[in-house]
Formats: C-alpha cells, sequence, structure tokens
C-alpha cells in the first residue's frame, strides 16, 4: 500500500512538469499551528499563515483555519472546519486585484510508526476534502475591474509526512528532528478546466521539539502551482518557519 502511495505521488507530480510556462519566485511563509484539547474525544483545530512573496516584501497569501477535532482512537483523528483566505496580486503571473475566498474542509489523518533499531520514524497520512467558495473579478466592456460570481470549486488533498528524530531514538522532550512530507492537491467537479493537478508541495524542515504539545520548525518548501489554463505554472521556492502550540484543557479541569 505503501508503495502505491508513494508511486502514485511520484505520478502526479510528474504529470505536472508537462507544461509550458514557468515562473520562479521567493516567498516566506510563518505559520502558527494548535490542536487544543476540550475533552478525551474533542478539541478545537486552529491555524494562522502570513505568506510573504518576494522574501517578506509584499503580501502572497493570508490563510486562517478553525476546526473540531474528533479523537476515534490516538492514531484516527478526524476534523471539519472552515477556512479563510485572502489572495493578494503577486509574482510573474499575478491575479487582477486582492480576492477572498471562504473554504469548508473536513480531513482525515492517520498515524503510525516504523520501529528501527536506531530510529522510531513517525508517519502521517492526511486526507483532505475542501469545498471553495472563491471571490472573482473580472473586466467589463469598458474595461473597468468588476466583481462578478464566486466561484464554486472542489479539492482533494493527500499528504504523507515522516519525522524523524535525530538526537534520540524517539520523537520525545527535547529532541531534534527531521520533517519530511509531500502533498499533492487534486481539483474535481465542475469548474476545475484543465489542472486537474492543482499543486504539489514538499517540505524539508528541522524542528525543535520542547514536548508534545510544543515545537518549533524551519525549513524549505518547493511549491508548485498549475493556474486554471493548464499552462501558466508557479515554482515558488519558500523559506518555511512555523510554531506548534496546543493547549490541553482537560488538565486545567481536573485541577479545578
Amino acid at each position: 500500500m505503501k508503495c502505491l502511495t508513494l508511486s502514485f505521488l511520484f505520478l502526479l507530480s510528474s504529470v505536472t512538469f508537462a507544461q509550458k510556462v514557468f515562473s520562479d519566485q521567493q516567498h516566506a511563509w510563518i505559520s502558527y499551528l494548535g490542536n487544543h484539547k476540550l475533552s478525551n474525544k474533542f478539541g478545537i483545530h486552529t491555524e494562522y499563515q502570513w505568506r510573504r512573496e518576494d522574501g517578506f516584501k509584499n503580501w502572497q497569501q493570508s490563510l486562517m483555519r478553525i476546526g473540531i477535532d474528533y479523537t476515534i482512537n490516538p492514531d484516527i483523528t478526524v476534523t471539519a472546519g472552515y477556512g479563510w483566505i485572502v489572495t493578494f496580486p503577486y509574482g510573474e503571473q499575478p491575479v487582477l486585484t486582492n480576492f477572498n475566498e471562504n473554504r469548508i474542509w473536513q480531513q482525515l489523518n492517520l498515524k503510525s510508526k516504523i520501529e528501527g533499531k536506531f530510529r522510531t520514524i513517525d508517519i502521517q497520512h492526511r486526507y483532505r476534502l475542501e469545498q471553495r467558495f472563491i471571490g472573482n473579478y473580472i473586466k467589463n466592456s469598458s474595461g473597468d475591474l468588476v466583481k462578478g460570481d464566486n466561484l464554486f470549486r472542489q479539492r482533494i488533498r493527500y499528504r504523507m509526512l515522516v519525522l524523524i528524530p535525530i538526537t534520540k531514538k524517539n520523537l520525545q522532550d527535547n529532541t531534534l528532528f527531521l520533517n519530511l512530507n509531500n502533498e499533492v492537491f487534486i481539483g474535481f467537479g465542475k469548474g476545475i478546466g484543465k489542472n486537474v493537478v492543482d499543486q504539489n508541495r514538499f517540505n524539508a524542515a528541522l524542528g525543535w521539539r520542547f514536548n508534545s504539545n510544543f515545537n518549533i520548525q524551519i525549513g524549505y518548501l518547493y511549491q508548485y502551482v498549475i493556474k486554471s489554463d493548464g499552462i501558466k505554472t508557479e515554482r515558488n521556492h519558500t523559506l518555511l518557519s512555523g510554531l506548534t502550540y496546543n493547549v490541553d484543557f482537560t488538565k486545567k479541569k481536573k485541577k479545578d
């Protein structure tokens, strides 16, 4: 199954490179992620990403997500939530103007471990569905920019993530670790145009785990984006830094 998954990702990534117009750009993203436990089963997902283009000079995107986590067991979690994304004109293939996107999303996250002689490797498979309501601006017959009807798009995303401890055998408190992951975005339904494979992202980052609820990471993200015409593409080289901080509210209740 794992071999089929990796082969599938490789095939999709290879297909995206059969495009014609490339734009290479340098970006910087800073992100915050927190999954806050309310009970043994339920929690709140919070997330914000500050995405900049040309280093930190200009806006690329502002992205906020919030959701409800439901833990089936320690290795299986489902989440549903809402996202608000603002996209700005940037780079060599800019949109006409900044626009809002309202997004509903659902995901399944599966965790497992590979027990090795020298290292225990954590693996996660994340499957995410998105229903996207995208602001749309067009030029009228006079050449003026006017707001058109919102666009509705659907997308499925799959990410495989591998966490490798470096300074200790297991990923535990006060451990340096390596985060390797790849995510592919596939559009489906009406209106997806010629770009069935919407994006592919590969990320390699070093992180420091202070404890199970707190870690920081910094690394490199390669984002490959295919525009709706299936011809224009972006190859975005991104400095990625992130903070994860979770709050366990069940511990506070026990103390009270």
